[in-house]
């Protein structure tokens, strides 16, 4: 038994190989882990049932069929040479994002558990080529994203598959190879679909498919770190049930990782204010995310569109400042979001109880007959609102020195009972702050 396992390790090591020792280890690693997954009990039964007629390749086409059918978490070295029509779709703060044609194809699983040992491929299929920057020695985000892809997928279409990874033989950059969402992101689509979506048809189920993808990451105790809208992707290739899926989990760490560096990346509206005040990000801090995602669903529009995303509105977050709550929210819906913006993070509510969030279906009914669907906020959006990803260590370092002044900042009390709050103003004059100017630069 154990020489039939050794050899199907031995003869995957062969195959896969890209000449770099550190994700040559990782794709072994891998293989060996999903080895070590085997189920005894399956393997006893098969044993108990062997007749004289068995032949050893039986049992070893079994032992196969068992570690292909976690198809869905390998991932393989593809050479460059697979990939045709490459063009450039977004830049990110690592990278390069590039849209392309794989000429074989991902694995097909449903090949794999019909049919054995037998690969079939999805043929021609469109994937994302995620290249980062300077990566020819392998950059601690590439090996980083790559893990967190590999404990957070688990066979749960809610999170963006990762099929591998390539070099691009010009600039000997790394490149992740990722499933394409044909439908773009949550923002796009709310744009392009927002008169069309009800509450009892499309906006609990987003919430419901979003909080089940987050969940998945949060049980396998990694955070995400980088959790808005454009990270909300659909793949209109899968069925119904199983469209909305988290992306981009390029900063996604373990839950009891230390940071080797002060460097926080993000979206100002996304981010918690405890982040500004210096604390660590958690699962409570992409929960505060949930909240700004669940307001998206019920606008169409990103929070804090229409103001400078820089110093001055961070100083509002911390003084309690959140986006406005549309009339046509159902309460226990904006009770709910209210809890998640809680500037205590203990008192925000965890992502399992999110997910198991339903109480606003019962307002459907009349929901459905109001005239008035969403907000008025017909405003521009501000030119420096930026909902990319940047680098954030000089808004961190300005809050750090306002907070070692004895400042004092103003917090709402997030009563969840309470229908409507008024923002208090912030007590400070910024007005003769020299703000930073940063780039429109984020990852993806």
């Amino acid at each position: 038994m154990l020489f039939l396992a050794l050899q199907i390790n031995q003869n995957v090591k062969k195959k896969f190989r890209s000449g770099n020792s550190d994700l040559d280890d990782f794709l072994d690693n891998l293989r060996l882990e999903i080895h070590n997954r085997l189920e005894i009990t399956r393997f006893t039964d098969t044993i108990k049932n062997i007749d004289k007629y068995f032949h050893p390749t039986a049992l070893f086409s079994s032992i196969y069929r068992m570690i292909n059918n976690r198809a869905e978490i390998l991932m393989e070295w593809i050479p460059y040479s697979q990939f045709t029509n490459v063009k450039e779709i977004a830049k990110g703060g690592f990278g390069i994002i590039y849209q392309a044609t794989w000429l074989d194809g991902s694995i097909s699983n449903e090949a794999i558990y019909n049919k054995g040992l037998v690969r079939e491929r999805r043929n021609n299929e469109t994937v994302i080529l995620k290249k980062f920057n300077n990566s020819q020695g392998i950059s601690k985000h590439f090996l980083d994203e790559l893990k967190s892809n590999q404990h957070c997928y688990v066979l749960n279409r809610h999170i963006i598959r990762t099929y591998g990874f390539t070099k691009d033989p010009n600039s000997d950059d790394y490149i992740l190879v990722m499933q394409y969402a044909s439908g773009g992101d949550l923002h796009k689509y709310l744009r392009e679909q927002f008169t069309n979506i009800t509450w009892d048809k499309r906006k609990i189920s987003i919430l419901w498919q979003i909080a089940k993808g987050l969940e998945t990451i949060h049980n396998a105790k990694f955070i995400h770190r980088d959790f808005h809208s454009g990270n909300m992707l659909i793949d209109l290739s899968y069925d119904k049930a199983h469209q909305w899926q988290i992306g981009d989990l390029g900063l996604s760490q373990p839950v009891d990782s230390v940071s080797s560096n002060n460097e926080i990346y993000g979206v100002i509206p996304y981010i918690a204010p405890e982040i500004f005040k210096g604390s660590t990000f958690s699962k409570e801090s992409d929960v505060y995310c949930v909240g700004m995602i669940m307001w998206e669903l019920t606008t169409g529009c990103k929070p804090f569109a229409n103001v400078e995303h820089d110093i001055n509105l961070i100083y509002k977050i911390l003084d309690g400042e959140r986006p406005e709550i549309t009339k046509d929210t159902p309460e226990c819906y904006a009770n709910l979001m209210k809890s998640c913006w809680d500037p205590d993070p203990e008192k925000r509510p965890s992502i399992t109880e999110i997910q198991q969030f339903k109480k606003a279906e019962i307002k459907r009914k009349e929901l459905i007959n109001l005239k008035e669907l969403g907000p008025k906020f017909n405003g521009k959006t501000h030119p420096s609102a930026i909902y990319t990803s940047r680098l954030l260590r000089s808004f961190i370092s300005r809050c750090s020195s306002y907070f070692s002044k004895d400042y004092n900042s103003i917090e709402l009390e997030f009563d969840i009972g309470i229908k409507s709050s008024n923002i208090l103003g912030t007590k400070r004059n910024l007005e003769e702050l020299e703000i930073d100017s940063y780039g429109n630069s984020g990852i993806y």
